[in-house]
């Protein structure tokens, strides 16, 4: 699995996993919406240790799963937590946009973005404007000229 999609990962599950605790109760209360405001829901020390449990579960698999990548869980983990109400809102938008992505736009995605990295935002700019400019076969061999680490984007 590549970065992006570790990161991707991570941070789908630290925003669904409110969505687990909703779905783990011993007696939902159906005189609220599903889309219950965070200040309705009961405070970690008011959770069941069943609650609890069923939060950090998937966090916890992917912790002993992979040593190698603890580092990286906690630093987006961190990440998270230092995220304002909008950007928070905003990466769960980007989310929702990556998972209804075909696979070939997310390999054009990550091309972009390991490009982008190391380029100024004037560079950028111009680079974004080439590209809404490409037509799919010229965005296609740009692809292939540079392609994301971690996958191989040549035909063979």
């Amino acid at each position: 699995m590549n970065t992006g999609n570790r990161i991707l990962l991570t941070t789908f599950l630290l925003v669904f996993a409110g969505s687990a605790f909703a779905a783990g109760q011993d007696k939902p209360d159906t005189s609220t919406p599903a889309t219950a405001s965070a200040a309705q829901l009961p405070a970690w020390e008011q959770l069941t240790p069943a609650q609890r449990e069923l939060l950090v579960a998937p966090v916890r698999g992917r912790w002993d799963a992979n040593p190698p990548e603890r580092a990286r869980i906690m630093r987006h983990a961190q990440r998270w937590q230092s995220m304002t109400p909008e950007q928070r809102k905003g990466a769960r938008r980007g989310l929702r946009h990556w998972e209804h992505m075909d696979p070939a736009r997310r390999t054009e995605m990550r091309a972009l973005f390991e490009k982008m990295k190391a380029m100024s935002p004037e560079q950028r700019k111009a680079l974004r404007r080439k590209w809404h400019a490409m037509t799919p076969e010229q965005r296609r061999a740009w692809v292939e000229a540079n392609p994301p680490k971690g996958s191989d984007t040549r035909k063979p």
